[in-house]
């Protein structure tokens, strides 16, 4: 959770959801999203981007636009040390894969509070699995190559988004050979 320059560690607002980092800052270059609005960009991590891309073009001008603490922003991407305003990345599981960021709708209520570790959508157990039923995997541009030859092996973020298993796992290290 990015938090920088933040007094009040609190916020619910209505969810704007996009599907790729370009068309959220589309919208924000337009001046066509809301205050009080938690922007949600998804299928951006490491299988969605591929490679878990930052999101500063959008923080950056939102910020310019003086609405760093007037909206949240959320996504399954990732964040430089040059991002501001409210903030939250590398949420997992990713949307390609079928996290719950995959599931969200416009208009869904998203209460973060930083001050106790709470990332919630308000909505009930039965209505989520009932959307993760609909769900299926979103159509990649990346369908040979190096970028889906990656996309195909990455783990998810939290444990690194690594192209293998770890350092537990090693028999020999690449240093050694």
């Amino acid at each position: 959770m990015k938090v920088a320059g933040m007094s009040n560690l609190k916020f619910t607002g209505p969810a704007r959801c996009f599907d790729r980092e370009e068309d959220a800052f589309e919208a924000v270059k337009n001046r066509t999203y809301k205050e009080g609005e938690v922007i949600v960009i998804r299928y951006e991590g490491p299988k969605g981007g591929p490679g878990m891309r930052e999101m500063l073009s959008t923080t950056a001008a939102l910020t310019g636009q003086g609405m760093g603490g007037k909206i949240a922003l959320i996504t399954d991407g990732r964040f430089s040390g040059a991002t501001r305003g409210f903030c939250i990345g590398h949420v997992g599981p990713e949307a390609a894969i079928g996290g719950p960021i995959a599931l969200l709708q416009d208009g869904d209520i998203i209460e973060i509070d930083a001050d106790v570790g709470i990332l919630n959508v308000k909505l009930s157990d039965a209505e989520l699995a009932n959307r993760k039923t609909k769900w299926a995997p979103r159509a990649t541009n990346h369908t040979s190559g190096a970028l889906w030859k990656y996309a195909e092996q990455v783990g998810p973020a939290v444990d690194g988004a690594v192209t293998h298993p770890g350092g537990a796992y090693e028999k020999q290290c690449y240093a050694d050979v």
